[in-house]
């Protein structure tokens, strides 16, 4: 999207190098001039992950309900890496509060068709079996759907299956008028500023102890079923998790569409030595990968915040970008938070609105190779020590408190959220600020801090029992609400659409699998 032509020619808002030139120096300038319009037409929707399990805790080995529709096609209901991981998506809306109730509606009906099963509402794991046994997402016979199948084969060659069940959720966000450079301003403020999220609602500072079992982790014994970091926020976030050699090594440059899109092209055309000897196929000719390129498609790019942009049928998320530019950024840095029946509520989402156009209106200068550098070392000092006391981040070659830091930030947020108080009405927003300011005052009550009391004190000690009961618990909670008929309906009809739009496709296939892949990987569809 492009700002309209009147903003652009005028004071009242413009790209971030117009809003140098017109002398909009101050956050607070630039956010009295933001039209009216574009505020009321921000957007957002939710992606969440979720495992499904057994009745005692173990990763459910049934297949995605047929009742839920088709994995591949049905739009709010669908799996992630694991045939038992659970994603279910929302619709972009005009409110916070209908977003929510529509995540919601959604977990109460897939309740209602997983048996006795129940939605893991940790980020880190529950008890998996051995890497072997871990099922990868099945999408039907369709050369898309084994493509989608083939993906995640490759990522389990490449990372390993337990990674791939981490579990987490996306916030997607979008503001009318906004330039490709917009986006891209927003997108190098919130690197720079995503610690403080890591900070607010990171819920994993612990993991089962058999998640980590023979590998070198630095974590500490919290008891025999429990390993942990006494101050960590989001292991999720740290070494343990969305983590890669081959990509740390990925500098990818937010300074603009162009370069990111360039960088992202290499990485997909490059081959990549240690992938090369995995090889495509095995001896028995079955697929272990899309390709041997550093990355097989653009999901494979682990970071905290994406460019993203709607795309076509058949069409490579790249071509998307490059031709009709970004529509909104996805916010990946999300844990689920096990006090909350969904893993996320209202005030946590208001908070992410005010704190996005915090970093759309904030200066955002280019970012370097150092600065890339220094926000992943950031992000690990976090992950794994935020709640330390005294613990210190990098901010432009300088050596800052991190509470200090985090307090200013949201502080700084303040007019945003009374500006959006005013136009919606209530106080939400400024609620959301200063519950996030009392809660950097008072490092104990974060989500991350409850956790370890809860598995501190709780009678059935180990995060295997205290996730276990958590989810049991809202599972009774959310099977106790009334989901409307209406919304029953409709998500009853998506699904057997969903499974015959699934069923239209595989009929539709004219070429072999593995023509059908050579094409979709050939450079010619990264690039207009």
């Amino acid at each position: 999207m492009a700002l309209q032509q009147e903003f652009l020619n005028s004071d009242n808002f413009a790209p971030r190098h117009e809003l140098r030139r017109c002398r909009l120096t101050s956050l607070n300038a630039r956010l009295n001039a933001l039209p009216t319009e574009h505020l009321q037409g921000i957007r957002r929707g939710i992606e969440k992950e979720s495992l499904r399990v057994s009745p005692r805790g173990k990763l459910a080995m049934t297949q995605h309900p047929q009742a839920l529709g088709s994995a591949l096609t049905h739009p709010h209901i669908t799996t992630d890496f694991s045939e038992a991981q659970v994603e279910l998506v929302t619709g972009a809306h005009a409110s916070v509060k209908a977003c929510l109730d529509e995540l919601r509606q959604i977990h109460r009906y897939v309740y209602e068709f997983i048996g006795d099963e129940l939605l893991w509402v940790s980020s880190m794991p529950c008890d998996l079996p051995p890497d072997a046994d871990i099922p990868i997402g099945q999408y039907g016979t369709s050369n898309v759907g084994r493509a989608k199948s083939v993906y995640r084969t490759g990522l389990a060659h490449r990372y390993g299956k337990r990674m791939q069940t981490i579990s987490g959720i996306h916030y997607n966000w979008s503001m009318p008028g906004l330039s490709n450079d917009d986006y891209f301003g927003l997108i190098r403020n919130f690197r720079r500023q995503s610690f403080v999220l890591l900070m607010l609602f990171g819920a994993s500072p612990a993991v089962a102890s058999g998640f980590v079992a023979d590998q070198s982790h630095g974590l500490q014994t919290l008891d025999e079923q429990t390993c942990y970091l006494p101050y960590a926020t989001s292991l999720r976030m740290g070494r343990l998790g969305y983590q890669s050699d081959a990509q740390s090594a990925l500098a990818v440059s937010y300074n603009g569409l162009k370069g990111y899109a360039a960088s992202l092209q290499d990485a997909l055309t490059r081959a990549y030595p240690a992938y090369e000897g995995i090889g495509i196929r095995d001896e028995q000719g079955d697929y272990r990968q899309l390709s041997t390129s550093l990355l097989q498609i653009e999901n494979e790019f682990y970071s905290t915040i994406r460019p993203k942009r709607v795309i076509n049928t058949g069409e490579r998320p790249l071509h998307a970008l490059r031709e009709r530019g970004v529509e909104y950024v996805e916010v990946r840095c999300l844990d689920l938070n096990p006090f909350m029946p969904t893993g996320i509520d209202e005030g946590t989402a208001h908070f992410l609105d005010v704190f996005l156009l915090h970093c759309l209106l904030s200066d955002s200068p280019m970012d370097t190779p150092q600065e890339i550098a220094a926000l992943a070392r950031n992000q690990l000092t976090v992950a794994s020590q935020g709640r330390a006391p005294g613990v210190k981040l990098e901010r432009q070659g300088q050596q800052v408190l991190l509470m200090e830091w985090a307090q200013e930030i949201v502080a700084s947020c303040m007019p945003i959220a009374r500006k959006l108080d005013e136009l919606h009405g209530g106080h939400a927003h400024i609620q959301a600020c200063e519950t996030a300011l009392a809660a950097l005052n008072q490092p104990a009550t974060l989500p991350s801090a409850k956790v370890v009391q809860a598995l501190e004190h709780s009678a059935t000690r180990g995060h295997m029992a205290f996730t276990l009961e958590r989810s049991r618990q809202t599972r009774a909670a959310l099977m106790a609400e009334p989901l409307p008929e209406s919304v029953h309906a409709s998500l009853s009809q998506q699904a057997r659409e969903s499974i015959k739009a699934q069923a239209h496709i595989e009929a539709a296939d004219a070429t072999s699998f593995e023509a059908f892949r050579l094409d979709y990987m050939s450079p010619k569809h990264l690039i207009v």
